[in-house]
């Protein structure tokens, strides 16, 4: 039986009115990559912020080995507005910030690349790693933390050696070409050492060639750090080629899973790609 490493159990996200996620379940098994796909404004990214701790999700569960690690229920203002499903089955309130999340083992890359602009390639990657300092403001202070500061800056240095941007370290980061910027934003979330990655469209704006580096890239990185990778994707090549299984999205709802295939030949999602009239 494949162990479960993500499971997101009926969560919806509502603002104000507009039901954003509705009743959104899924699961992604270890060492899988898993694509969650759908048209634009499906809803995508709102998951992934959920997962991520970036949204409290307004009614479901989320685990993560295991563990319940996000939970919440229509309270407040949302008690009369709330329009999704299962209002009622969940009680708890667990609420983790991103920077938690990020301790529990998830990471992320994001739609648009979020490098620090101002700093080296080199810092990008080395400021990620911050995150998992036991240093405080005294040992900062008075550099009691240099053993540890140390073996951080070497850890940078073999990681970006492992993935291909060590003779770049030194460089600025908006001075590199558009695909090792990416790769580069993947290699900040690696230093957080997770065990489950999330990628938000980690092909948007790629060529063909530097797509299909990409694909070669993400199956180095999830066999060589034991990575769960859990992709939202528009490039459908990508997408068919590199998943294990898909999810589709549309208007917020679960409207198809299964393998590359199952997924590919589904009439309710040729549907609504080419914006025809549903299939029943």
């Amino acid at each position: 039986m494949a162990e479960n490493v993500l499971k997101i159990d009926n969560v919806t996200m509502q603002f104000g009115g507009v039901v954003a996620v509705n009743n959104l379940s899924l699961e992604v098994n270890k060492n899988e990559i898993v694509s969650l796909i759908g048209p634009n404004g499906a809803g995508k990214t709102t998951a992934f912020n959920v997962v991520t701790g970036v949204y409290a999700p307004t009614n479901g569960a989320v685990f993560f080995n295991g563990n319940k690690i996000i939970e919440n229920f229509p309270h407040g203002k949302m008690k009369k507005l709330y329009a999704g499903l299962n209002n009622g089955l969940y009680k708890g309130h667990l609420e983790p910030t991103p920077d938690k999340i990020t301790k529990m083992g998830i990471a992320r890359t994001f739609q648009n690349i979020r490098l620090w602009k101002s700093q080296s390639v080199f810092d990008n990657v080395l400021i990620a790693k911050h995150c998992r300092r036991t240093s405080n403001v005294f040992t900062a202070t008075f550099r009691l933390n240099s053993k540890e500061e140390k073996a951080q800056r070497q850890e940078t240095e073999e990681l970006l050696n492992i993935l291909g941007l060590y003779d770049v370290r030194n460089e600025k980061c908006t001075s590199l070409p558009y695909g090792l910027q990416r790769r580069l934003e993947i290699a900040r979330a690696l230093a957080t050492n997770p065990s489950f990655l999330l990628l938000d469209e980690p092909a948007a704006g790629m060529n063909p060639q530097e797509t299909q580096e990409l694909t070669d890239f993400i199956y180095k990185i999830r066999d060589d750090f034991k990575l769960t990778v859990f992709m939202i994707e528009h490039h459908m090549d990508l997408v068919m080629n590199i998943s294990d299984r898909i999810y589709v999205l549309n208007f917020g709802a679960l409207i198809s899973k299964g393998t590359p295939e199952e997924v590919q030949n589904d009439p309710v999602v040729i549907s609504a790609y080419l914006g025809e009239e549903k299939i029943s």
